[in-house]
């Protein structure tokens, strides 16, 4: 085994679990938008076990997950760069990963800053949003995939 191969195999394991972790937490909190219209006392039971749901995904998947794909991915290019040069980190193909990757980080980002206002009762969002905005993340991964794999040129 080739330390390469270690950490490619270890980045995509991470980012699987990141990426289910960002298609999965959208269709939690569309769960918990519609429960606004539902009456008490089952509207506060099903909202606190949704959050409880919320809080887990995010702090035991989603930001380990995110971290071990950054530092894997971070280290794959380490070691590609001291084998090949750094040259391909200008080329199309690893501009359009390294893009995808910044909006990924960044709607995880958006994800989380959504639960806190979920939390606090400050959210405007609602199911429909959430469902129309789940597939955001793997609309990314399609691009960031196949830029890597076909290595395509402008």
């Amino acid at each position: 085994m080739n330390l390469y191969d270690l950490a490619r195999g270890l980045h995509i394991l991470a980012v699987i679990a990141w990426m289910a972790g960002l298609l999965f937490l959208p269709r939690l909190y569309a769960y918990d938008a519609e429960q606004r219209d539902k009456a008490e006392p089952l509207r506060s039971e099903m909202q606190a076990l949704l959050r409880a749901w919320q809080t887990r995904l995010v702090k035991i998947i989603l930001n380990p997950a995110m971290i071990l794909s950054w530092v894997f991915g971070l280290w794959l290019i380490h070691i590609d760069v001291q084998t090949r040069g750094a040259a391909f980190l200008g080329e199309p193909w690893m501009i359009a990963k390294l893009v995808g990757i910044l909006l990924l980080s960044g709607w995880h980002g958006y994800l989380s800053a959504e639960k806190k206002r979920i939390a606090a009762g400050a959210s405007v969002r609602t199911g429909k949003f959430w469902r129309l905005t789940n597939e955001v993340p793997f609309v990314l991964a399609i691009v960031m995939v196949l830029s890597v794999t076909t290595e395509w040129q402008l």
